[in-house]
C-alpha cells in the first residue's frame, strides 16, 4: 500500500503566513499540519509515502526528510488544475498499488488501521449542515451510488472529508485519463469526485465510513478552531515558570520561555519563543516569537515576529515587527 498526500496548494486564505511558509507546515497544537497527518501513518502497512508538492515544496521535503523515516517520494504539481490532476501525477510512483489518499490541509481523528483492513474501497464522510461547499455522496446502505462535487441542490448531507482507500490505483488513473481526454471539469478543475464517479460507473465498489474528527486548517478562524479541538484532546499542562498561570488546555514547547504571564485557554507556543508580561488566550504563537506587555486573543503569530503593546486581535505573518505601545 502507498499513501498519497497532495499538498501543492498555495494556501491563499491563510496569508500572510503562507507568503513564507507552506500551508501544511503551519503549526497547530504544537505541530505542523502535515506532522499530524504523517504521525497517523505509523503502524500502517505503508510501503511508501508519495507527496505532491508545489508551493515552497523544498521546505516540505526538508521537514518530512528531517522528521520521518518513511520511504518517501515527491511529485511536483506545476500548475493547479485540480485534485484529480494532483493524484494523476503520482501514477508512475504508485502504479496499480492499493492507495490511501489523505488530503494535506485537514487533520483527522479516525481509526486508520480499521480503514486499511477493509476489502473494498473506502471514502470518509461526515454529516454537515451545508453540503453545498463539499463533495457529497449518496448511499445505498454503506455502498456509494453517486458522488457530486459542490452540488447546488444536494440530495445528501454526507460530505467527503478527504480520506480515500482505493484498492487498485491503476483503475482510478484510467478514470482520470478519461476526464482529461474529454476535458470534463467541474468548477474549472479536474475533480477527484468526478473520477471516483466514473470508477463506480465502471463497477468498482466504494463504501462510506464516518469520520468523527475532521478539523479544517484552511482559514484563520478554522485553524484556531482546530487548535482548540486538538489541544482539548492531547495537551498536557506545562511546568510553571516564574509568575506564570496556565489555564488549560495549553501547549508550550520545552524550548520556549514564559514569564510573568497568564497563558490559556487554547494557546500553543512553539520552540524558541519568549513571552513576558502577557495575557494570551485562544491563539497560536509560532517559533522564535517575542511577545512583551501584550494582551492577545484569537490571534495567529508567525515565526520570528516581535510584538510589544496592549490588547489587540492580530493575524501577523512571519518576520513581522509590531509595536502597539
Amino acid at each position: 500500500m502507498k499513501a498519497i498526500i497532495p499538498v501543492a496548494g498555495a494556501g491563499t486564505r491563510l496569508r500572510p503566513h503562507t507568503h513564507s511558509t507552506p500551508k501544511v507546515l503551519i503549526t497547530v497544537a504544537g505541530k505542523p499540519i502535515l506532522g499530524h497527518i504523517l504521525d497517523q501513518l505509523a503502524g500502517l502497512p505503508i510501503d511508501e509515502v508519495v507527496i505532491v508538492i508545489g508551493h515552497m515544496g523544498e521546505k516540505i521535503r526538508e521537514y518530512v526528510d528531517a522528521h520521518y523515516r518513511f520511504k518517501t517520494s515527491y511529485v511536483v504539481q506545476e500548475s493547479q488544475r485540480g485534485l484529480a490532476d494532483a493524484i494523476y501525477l503520482t501514477r508512475e510512483a504508485v502504479g496499480d498499488s492499493e492507495g490511501l489518499i489523505i488530503l494535506g490541509d485537514t487533520v483527522f481523528r479516525t481509526d486508520f488501521k480499521r480503514i486499511v483492513a477493509k476489502r473494498h474501497g473506502q471514502i470518509g464522510v461526515k454529516q454537515v449542515d451545508d453540503p453545498r461547499r463539499f463533495g457529497v455522496v449518496e448511499l445505498d446502505g454503506r455502498r456509494i451510488t453517486k458522488l457530486v462535487e459542490k452540488p447546488e441542490r444536494p440530495r445528501s448531507n454526507l460530505a467527503i472529508v478527504g480520506i480515500y482507500l482505493i484498492q487498485h490505483m491503476g483503475r482510478l488513473y484510467s478514470c482520470i485519463e478519461q476526464l482529461m481526454a474529454r476535458k470534463i471539469r467541474t468548477k474549472g478543475e479536474y475533480q477527484l469526485t468526478d473520477a471516483l464517479q466514473l470508477l463506480i460507473d465502471r463497477g468498482e465498489q466504494l463504501e462510506a465510513f464516518t469520520v468523527d474528527g475532521w478539523y479544517d486548517c484552511g482559514k484563520p478562524e478554522t485553524l484556531l478552531a482546530t487548535n482548540r479541538q486538538l489541544l482539548g484532546l492531547h495537551a498536557k499542562a506545562p511546568s510553571r515558570g516564574a509568575g506564570v498561570v496556565y489555564v488549560p488546555p495549553v501547549f508550550v514547547d520545552p524550548a520556549a520561555t514564559v514569564e510573568r504571564s497568564i497563558i490559556g485557554p487554547y494557546v500553543s507556543i512553539a520552540a524558541g519563543s519568549t513571552v513576558r508580561n502577557a495575557i494570551v488566550s485562544d491563539s497560536i504563537i509560532g517559533a522564535n516569537v517575542q511577545l512583551d506587555t501584550i494582551n492577545l486573543r484569537e490571534s495567529i503569530i508567525g515565526d520570528n515576529a516581535i510584538i510589544h503593546g496592549r490588547q489587540r486581535k492580530l493575524n501577523v505573518g512571519d518576520a513581522s515587527e509590531v509595536d502597539l505601545s
